[in-house]
């Protein structure tokens, strides 16, 4: 596959540890996300544990072009785990420099990669490695630096380049901002004049509006849409019918009912409370600002019975 297949002018889903599952992956590819990267996946966990890491990582032909992310603080470990992945024949590894949360930074993994650079590009140069016997491209992802006063994302972007990314996607916030305030835009405009290899770029992306803005702000090659995706997958094929000129016109009720109606399907059959209890999350953000929501989301958070939940779900009223 050809690096422009992910990023001429491409729509992606970002990953979301307890969101992206397999069903949520289902949902955005319908909703007309181009292309689709897994929840994070640890090298540690797919080399000492395989059955209860690899699950996130599987996905469904119609999927791709499908990337799995892969986290890990070690070269050795991150080419372990990258050859696992390529058993499952994805399109793409991602490999995660970006996440904040203390359990992935604390083992020197996620955006801690950005306080070592040298580490950094190791470790993509060992996942590339695979890459190129598997056929797999590589793409990178993380955020502008460690806190305010270690701002590297261009030195970074650079050598990871230079390490073998085939390409770079970037969060521009912080560590140490987590998700609070707004990206800084001009971050990405920056390292897409300073690489030679195609960027994509990702944060606070909620609507229409802001994907138009990012792309003339930007010039960057494509859009990852993660959070502003949650409770409207439908944003993706918003941007898309734009760009092409013509309507959308996406039944939204029947998306929400569609994906809870996977989530039951994909649940272990004796044990659909957890498919229950994982719905009701999404259905925070799908029934997010609209008339009655707070009624209907208190309903549902008091009821396991899986048709009573049908029920209230059709009571949802979107502006088309």
């Amino acid at each position: 596959m050809e690096i422009s297949s992910l990023t001429d002018h491409k729509l992606w889903l970002a990953p979301l540890a307890g969101y992206t599952d397999n069903t949520f992956r289902t949902i955005a590819k319908k909703c007309g996300a181009d292309v689709i990267v897994s929840e994070m996946v640890s090298a540690d966990g797919l080399y000492y544990n395989l059955e209860n890491s690899l699950h996130y990582a599987y996905f469904e032909e119609f999927q791709r072009p499908f990337g799995v992310q892969l986290f890990g603080s070690d070269a050795d470990m991150m080419a372990k785990g990258a050859e696992i992945i390529a058993g499952i024949k994805p399109d793409f590894i991602d490999i995660n420099m970006g996440c904040p949360v203390k359990k992935v930074i604390n083992r020197m993994a996620g955006s801690a990669l950005m306080k070592d650079l040298d580490l950094a590009c190791r470790i993509t140069e060992a996942v590339k490695e695979v890459g190129l016997k598997h056929k797999l491209l590589v793409t990178t992802k993380f955020r502008s630096g460690w806190d305010l006063e270690s701002i590297n994302y261009l030195s970074f972007g650079k050598a990871l380049e230079n390490s073998g990314s085939d390409a770079l996607i970037l969060h521009p916030r912080t560590r140490s901002q987590m998700f609070t305030g707004h990206s800084n835009w001009e971050h990405i405009r920056l390292l897409k004049e300073s690489v030679n290899i195609p960027v994509v770029g990702n944060g606070d992306v909620k609507s229409l509006e802001d994907a138009q803005e990012l792309y003339n702000l930007t010039y960057c090659d494509s859009i990852m849409i993660g959070r502003g995706a949650l409770g409207k997958p439908w944003i993706f094929q918003e941007i898309k019918d734009f760009y092409l000129n013509q309507e959308t016109s996406i039944d939204k009720l029947k998306v929400v009912l569609n994906h809870y109606e996977l989530s039951l399907k994909n649940s272990n059959p004796n044990d659909q409370l957890h498919a229950i209890r994982e719905m009701r999350s999404h259905f925070t953000h799908y029934s997010k600002g609209i008339r009655g929501g707070a009624q209907l989301r208190d309903e549902i958070n008091h009821t396991i019975d899986p048709q009573e939940i049908f029920n209230i779900i059709n009571k949802l009223e979107f502006n088309q």
